[in-house]
């Protein structure tokens, strides 16, 4: 079986913080065989990452649409923020990318509501129903049910901002993840779920307020 994270945020985020560094130790600790870069709004430092340790490392976007956020993986081109979700989710599969709802349903980090998806809901091909940060605005269980209602894959990610929040939460398959292969392997996946603990909870704000004053 092999550990896959679809959702983390390096330092191009401007609520992350990992690093180069950061993925190669994930990998070659064997934690983790597959890793989503899945920065805000950009996909250059995830272009880099994957060119310095391979095809490990899947190129990703969480994309803010007019909707709410939503990500492509396997992308090769970046995916302009502020557009409809429809538009949105086209770019995605234009480029033989996935498209991937990250937290849904959540209104304090810009999940896409159930209303926005109802036209859309033939072109999502995965959906986080285990995000290891959703604490305190946990839609688990609302994610699971439209997930199964509407015959679509889950996955667990951690949607790790530092150090302290990776490999806690991801999804085990059976299968090399592409863009062919992702989708199918998932359904019959499995779970780990933990939580993230404080400092994983906190990063977001903490890389803000750190990027904010040192122009990191």
């Amino acid at each position: 079986m092999l550990a896959v994270d679809l959702h983390t945020h390096s330092i191009a985020s401007p609520d992350g913080s990992l690093t180069v560094d950061h993925y190669r130790r994930m990998l070659t600790t064997k934690h983790l065989d597959y890793i989503a870069i899945t920065d805000h709004n950009r996909i250059d430092i995830a272009q880099q990452i994957q060119a310095t340790l391979g095809s490990q490392i899947i190129i990703g976007e969480e994309i803010t649409a007019v909707e709410g956020e939503v990500i492509g993986l396997f992308l090769r081109e970046v995916v302009p923020k502020g557009l409809p979700l429809a538009e949105t989710v086209r770019q995605i599969h234009a480029q033989g990318g996935l498209v991937y709802l990250p937290h849904p349903f959540e209104t304090a980090r810009k999940g896409v509501s159930a209303a926005a998806l109802a036209p859309l809901v033939d072109q999502i091909d995965i959906v986080e129903t285990h995000n290891g940060r959703a604490v305190f605005q946990n839609k688990s269980r609302q994610a699971e049910t439209w997930a199964t209602a509407n015959n679509k894959p889950g996955a667990a990610s951690s949607d790790a901002h530092g150090w302290h929040g990776w490999g806690k939460t991801y999804s085990m398959i059976d299968r090399t993840p592409t863009p062919e292969t992702l989708a199918s392997s998932l359904r019959a996946a499995q779970y780990r779920v933990r939580g993230p603990g404080l400092r994983g909870m906190l990063y977001p704000k903490y890389n803000r307020l750190r990027k904010m004053f040192t122009h990191v």
